[in-house]
């Protein structure tokens, strides 16, 4: 039995390649030079949006937590006609430091939206409660409970709001539980 052997093949000599010339060769390096700069382009972009998006988010969120107490003073203020002459001076003070909230919200483009009678948007609206009703169209917000509050095109703080609900899909939803 004689082994079949593989002739050995010798590399070919330098001068049978395929010669690379110095004007491609620095043509690739151009290219990948172009690339590598396009690459860190990108990345020094990507990274400023993320660092826009963290700092929005971060002003979005101090924001949505400092409503809650304008939201109290707010309400609180309502009632400053059934006070004596004494407090209702207390109460100016009081309406000035809140006027002050509302200034540097708007500074920061933070606006409050009025949902009443409007059509009931997710993004924009938190239903907390449905009223059956034929007077007004399903969806329809009845009562605002809490205000919203948005910046640019997003919503800081969703609006608590009742919203409409058709008598026979009230019916419908029922029966599709049982």
């Amino acid at each position: 039995m004689t082994e079949e052997k593989e002739p050995i093949t010798t590399p070919a000599p330098e001068s049978q390649k395929t010669k690379v010339t110095p004007e491609d060769e620095l043509k690739e390096y151009k290219e990948k030079y172009l690339r590598l700069l396009a690459e860190i382009d990108n990345t020094r972009k990507r990274m400023q949006k993320e660092k826009q998006e963290m700092t929005r988010f971060a002003v979005d969120n101090v924001i949505a937590e400092i409503l809650g107490p304008i939201d109290s003073l707010e309400n609180a203020l309502q009632f400053t006609k059934a006070l004596s002459d004494e407090m209702r001076n207390w109460a100016q003070g009081f309406l000035m430091i809140l006027g002050q909230f509302k200034d540097v919200l708007a500074n920061h483009g933070v606006t409050a939206f009025h949902s009443e009678g409007m059509p009931f948007n997710p993004q924009m609206h938190h239903a907390i409660e449905t009223e059956v009703t034929t007077e007004k169209p399903e969806g329809t917000i009845l009562k605002e409970y809490i205000k919203g509050y948005r910046s640019g095109d997003h919503t800081i703080r969703p609006a608590s709001v009742k919203v409409a609900v058709a008598p026979d899909s009230k019916t419908k939803n029922e029966s599709k539980e049982m």
